[in-house]
């Protein structure tokens, strides 16, 4: 048997084949990703065109495709199905009798209205409706139809992914917070330009009041180069970076921050004032970190925990971690969200700890020691974000294609993890410390500018919706 036989064939109409009254048509549903990848290719970037928020308040409706979609798609069938490979378009004049919006199928008719022997000209009539029949483009079209029968194998084209470079997800993120009150928050130790100038940024976008605490004059120097005025700003000088994080760390303790922010100094330094037993702000509860990833091949946020602070984390520990996430899940507006407990397996195994642990986690939510989410596990990483891969090996879990939480072995696979999707899915990545008194945003220097406003951001809205002790 022909290979070719497996694959779709198109084939044309060449002139002496056509007839008046012959028809073809050929439909399509819009999606956003559609008009995104136009607006790309044309440069049209207008809010009717791209921004739904817009649209529906100032033209009731939702995201309308630009028109020229419609003659695209009247391109496409005329070059490829009638009159088909071989047909040379010479003139086309379309009318746009109502807009298009995501989720519209649209059908598309041309039906030959007239045939030239003496230039080969056909001329078709084009129609185009939505799924309820009401008209949405029609129009005349011209063409130069071919003269040769054309039979070939269907092009099969690339796939086409767009990766929004701009997070959509934590743009949410930040419009969430709009009619919140900013948080006041030690800076510390901000003597670069990129911590000093992000926590500027946080505060011009209402996210935070920075408080900088560090050495004065270090700090006024990287201002003076940026050409920032640092007048409406509190400063709290001090002689080196151990002494910034000590001070902060007691204005955390006595109320007057309500978060801190690392700057310029290592996050050991940092960290090991925050967990002092005498004078830190530690919990009852385990401090922990979470990454929160706008993953653009994911259908929501991935929170990723702990691939920052708890190296190798017990039982115990994992029961604070994984709840610490869950609370914050549920300051963002995630009700109830699906943890998924990740390990190289899906059985449960005394050879792997993480699979034993995941068990008794799981266990653990059932009598309600873990509260607030459905979670599951030992599962591996392909059978947390495919339903198909945990179908296809006959896994039936509730967070499989839906995890909100990944909680992971440990620091190392966690750490791993997160970078992956940064650096090889392009994902946006933004992280919280959880536990302590006051949220703790470690900015790293390799953060980009919306992954430090959307940390300050997270922040904010855990500070403002977090769960009262013993909740």
């Amino acid at each position: 048997m022909n290979q070719n036989e497996f694959r779709e064939m198109i084939e044309n109409r060449p002139f002496d084949e056509i007839r008046v009254g012959d028809t073809a048509s050929t439909q399509h549903t819009l999606t956003l990703e559609d008009i995104q990848l136009f607006a790309i290719l044309s440069g049209d970037v207008a809010p009717t065109v791209l921004d739904e928020e817009y649209t529906a308040a100032t033209l009731g409706q939702k995201v309308t495709a630009h028109n020229m979609w419609g003659g695209a798609l009247i391109a496409a069938l005329l070059d490829t199905k009638y009159p088909g490979p071989g047909t040379l378009c010479l003139d086309q004049t379309l009318h746009f009798e109502k807009s298009v919006a995501v989720g519209d199928t649209v059908t598309i008719t041309v039906t030959v209205t007239a045939r030239n022997t003496a230039n080969r000209h056909v001329t078709l009539d084009c129609k185009g409706v939505n799924q309820h029949g009401d008209p949405v483009i029609s129009g005349i079209a011209v063409v130069l139809a071919p003269v040769q029968k054309i039979r070939r194998e269907r092009q099969i084209l690339p796939t086409v992914r767009l990766l929004d470079s701009y997070a959509r997800y934590y743009r949410k993120l930040i419009a969430k917070t709009r009619d919140l009150e900013p948080l006041r928050t030690a800076v510390v130790h901000p003597c670069d330009k990129v911590s000093l100038m992000g926590a500027i940024g946080a505060a011009a976008a209402g996210l935070i009041v920075p408080v900088l605490i560090g050495p004065e004059s270090r700090i006024r120097a990287v201002a003076e180069a940026e050409g920032v005025d640092l007048s409406t700003y509190t400063i709290v000088p001090t002689e080196h970076s151990h002494e910034a994080a000590e001070k902060a760390v007691a204005m955390a303790r006595s109320g007057r921050v309500e978060a801190l922010m690392k700057g310029s100094l290592h996050t050991d330094e940092l960290m090991g004032q925050v967990v002092d037993k005498t004078t830190g702000i530690r919990t009852a509860r385990r401090i922990s970190h979470v990454f929160i990833m706008d993953v653009p091949t994911y259908p929501r946020p991935l929170f990723i925990t702990d691939a920052a602070v708890n190296i190798e984390p017990s039982l115990d520990d994992k029961v604070d971690i994984v709840q610490n996430a869950i609370d914050l899940a549920h300051a963002l507006g995630i009700d109830k969200p699906k943890v998924a407990i990740l390990s190289a397996v899906e059985t449960v195994t005394t050879k792997i700890r993480s699979t034993i642990e995941a068990a008794a986690l799981c266990k653990m939510c059932d009598r309600g020691q873990i509260r607030g989410a459905i979670l599951d596990g030992p599962l591996a990483f392909d059978n947390v974000v495919s339903e198909v891969a945990a179908k296809i090996k006959g896994i039936v879990s509730p967070v499989s294609g839906k995890a909100d939480i990944l909680l992971v072995p440990d620091l190392e696979s966690g750490n791993m993890l997160a970078k992956q999707l940064e650096y090889l899915a392009d994902a946006q990545s933004s992280g919280i410390v959880l536990g302590a008194r006051v949220p703790i945003m470690l900015t790293s220097r390799a953060d980009k500018e919306m992954s430090r406003m959307a940390s300050c951001a997270v922040a904010l809205l855990f500070a403002r919706n977090r769960p009262k002790p013993g909740a």
